[in-house]
């Protein structure tokens, strides 16, 4: 299993991501870097078979309407420093793991994780 980290998530969640046994990459390492349309993004995850990490709701729009991406993990837990964010990560990596192991959409709010069928 393997992420995407979209751009307006720091690079250093990749880190702690790789750290907690999720290997990822960020938009930034795509040719275009985060300069990449959403369509690109989606289309590279979907040939690649990697799942979008994401706080951009039009993921979600797309994911739920078109199907696509075919992978998606939506961050919903509005503003938070870094650190919380990250903490949010570690704190929650084996429920984390095993939802993305299950489900093709998972969210993970300030509330914990949830999974979409």
């Amino acid at each position: 299993m393997k992420l995407i980290v979209d751009a307006q998530l720091p690079v250093k969640l990749c880190e702690i991501l790789n750290q907690i046994g999720l290997e990822s990459i960020h938009v930034d390492e795509l040719p275009k870097g985060d300069e990449t349309p959403d369509l690109e993004i989606t289309e590279f995850a979907d040939r690649e078979n990697l799942i979008v990490v994401t706080k951009d709701f039009d993921f979600y729009h797309s994911n739920m309407t078109l199907g696509k991406p075919k992978k998606l993990f939506l961050i919903t837990t509005g503003n938070l420093k870094n650190k919380q964010l990250f903490d949010l990560f570690r704190n929650n990596s084996l429920i984390i793991k095993n939802a993305l192991e299950r489900s093709s959409f998972i969210e993970l709010s300030n509330d914990g994780i949830t999974e979409h069928k």
